[in-house]
């Protein structure tokens, strides 16, 4: 390494598919094309992007993600130790973490050395939320974010809403806080081309992607698209509640109009053929599905979920009571099922509505490209 030449770790659990793993799949090869040194350093081994193969990937461990909360919880001074050490044989300079274990550990790590280095996490959901159902996890969970999140050099999230919540209610000091939207690789999803023989025209053609979760709030969409015989549903994405989710789906009689795909690489095929987007959220932190969905030129309609949607969609005046009508598509109150109908129907009696947003939409997805926030992040590391 090159005398003052910034050394950069980019921490994470794995490299599964997901938001923040596709935003550091983008960093990577972005810093290491300004010239920057830069490691990825993992706890799991799983990598569903294509990497640059010369990157260096360091392993604190080689985790299960199915490992007991307390024993999670148990090995973090021990990973802390282990980073630590990292950080000062490589003689990292900048170290920057994603997700709440990894930045846990980021933090902790300051503990075992006095190796210099400007500490960097990145939180990529609404805390209070994602920590407020009152079960013991989200109350350690809540408590460490409360004592380690505020000794960070630099916290940045992804969305306006979370970083207030991080000020409001986890003592972060708002001169240390930065918002950096999630970017999109416009490039490559124009590129995809759309299936043309998929979907039956003589329904409209809904398309939803997420895990199937509880915070995802599916059951709320085949509830609200149940009385609309004319609407098919294609939920894209697995998880713990599938079982669950497949008997609604007999209990409802939906089982023509509603479709578990699972665990799609490329959605944007199906996507770019669909009629419009749907989407459920209980809270999210800044969902990149809908900046997907709007690349692939489909209105929206979703929960005004904290946080994101009401960024990306430019949303002016907030209700809790009715359907909010944006330029891109419809938001609704969170877990409202009347509200999501009225939604629905809406989009239904008006295409005109919808033809504006599909056009509507590609106007404000320019301002999330790839590259002008790639260098934001660069930006506000090294500063």
């Amino acid at each position: 390494m090159e005398k003052n030449k910034p050394n950069i770790a980019i921490y994470m659990y794995s490299m599964a598919g997901g938001g923040a793993e596709r935003v550091v799949s983008y960093l990577l090869p972005y810093l290491k094309n300004q010239g920057f040194e830069v490691v990825l350093v993992l706890m799991n081994n799983t990598i569903d992007y294509d990497l640059p193969k010369d990157i260096p990937i360091h392993y604190l461990e080689t985790s299960k993600s199915t490992e007991h909360g307390i024993y999670k919880l148990i090995k973090l001074p021990v990973l802390a130790y282990k980073y630590a050490r990292l950080l000062k044989n490589l003689k990292i300079t900048h170290s920057l973490s994603m997700l709440s274990r990894p930045c846990y550990v980021n933090l902790m790590a300051r503990w075992f050395t006095n190796h210099k280095y400007k500490l960097i996490i990145s939180e990529r959901n609404y805390p209070s939320l994602q920590y407020g159902y009152g079960d013991l996890q989200s109350k350690i969970n809540t408590y460490l974010v409360k004592k380690l999140y505020p000794q960070a050099d630099l916290v940045v999230s992804n969305a306006g809403a979370s970083a207030v919540d991080l000020i409001e209610n986890f003592n972060v000091d708002p001169s240390k806080t930065r918002v950096i939207h999630n970017p999109i690789d416009l490039d490559k999803i124009n590129a995809i081309t759309p299936i043309t023989n998929f979907f039956d025209t003589n329904y409209i053609n809904l398309v939803s992607v997420g895990r199937l979760q509880v915070s995802k709030n599916q059951k709320l969409l085949l509830q609200a698209v149940a009385p609309f015989e004319k609407v098919r549903l294609y939920i894209f994405g697995e998880g713990e509640l599938r079982q669950e989710l497949e008997e609604q789906i007999l209990k409802l009689s939906l089982t023509d109009r509603v479709f578990l795909m699972g665990f799609e690489s490329n959605p944007f095929q199906y996507l770019k053929s669909a009629d419009f987007f749907i989407f459920g959220s209980i809270h999210e932190g800044f969902p990149n599905v809908l900046l997907e969905a709007m690349c692939c030129g489909l209105p929206i309609l979703t929960t005004n979920c904290k946080s994101g949607p009401d960024e990306i969609m430019e949303l002016k005046h907030p209700k809790t009571d009715d359907i909010m009508i944006t330029d891109y598509g419809i938001l609704t109150p969170v877990g409202n099922l009347e509200m999501l109908q009225k939604g629905l129907a809406y989009c239904l009696e008006h295409p005109e509505f919808l033809k504006s947003c599909r056009i509507r939409v590609m106007e404000r997805i320019q301002d999330f490209k790839r590259e002008p926030i790639l260098e934001a992040y660069t930006r506000h590391i090294l500063s």
